[in-house]
């Protein structure tokens, strides 16, 4: 488990048969990534740990709720926002499919899109697909 430390935010992939949920965020000016692929997460609120942020933002943004037994991978990311906190990263394996998604009112639209489409997609935040190459080089070394 993740120590208790002060942290920026989170993102978790949520993946079921080889895909994942992703949405088009927002074409406005004055965000981050405007336009591009993301992944459900967002910023930390209160004292909540990296987990509980990831998990609130999935079922804000999707309407998803991710028991925390699925939860297979976690690490931890050096923040280039400007005080330098850190990000978490997650991935989640639902084998049971992700339910009844209920897309919330921050993104232009969502999908279930394949792991590899995501990880080639020219428009998909570059740091995300990093960071979820990080995870699927470790199932492959394994």
């Amino acid at each position: 488990m993740i120590p208790d430390e002060d942290f920026r935010g989170a993102k978790i992939a949520v993946i079921h048969d080889n895909a994942l949920l992703a949405y088009l965020r927002d074409d406005k000016p004055d965000i981050p990534f405007p336009a591009m692929w993301d992944l459900p997460g967002g910023g930390r609120e209160d004292n909540e740990t990296p987990l509980e942020c990831a998990l609130r933002e999935t079922e804000e943004e999707f309407g998803v709720r991710i028991p925390h037994g699925r939860i297979v991978w976690e690490k931890r990311y050096l923040g280039h926002n400007p005080e330098g906190l850190p990000f978490y990263f997650f991935v989640a394996q639902l084998p049971d499919g992700f339910g009844d998604v209920r897309f919330g009112d921050e993104g232009q639209y969502w999908q279930v899109m394949a792991v590899a489409d995501f990880l080639d997609h020219p428009e998909a935040i570059p740091h995300l697909k990093a960071r979820l190459r990080d995870y699927l080089d470790g199932i492959v070394s394994d």
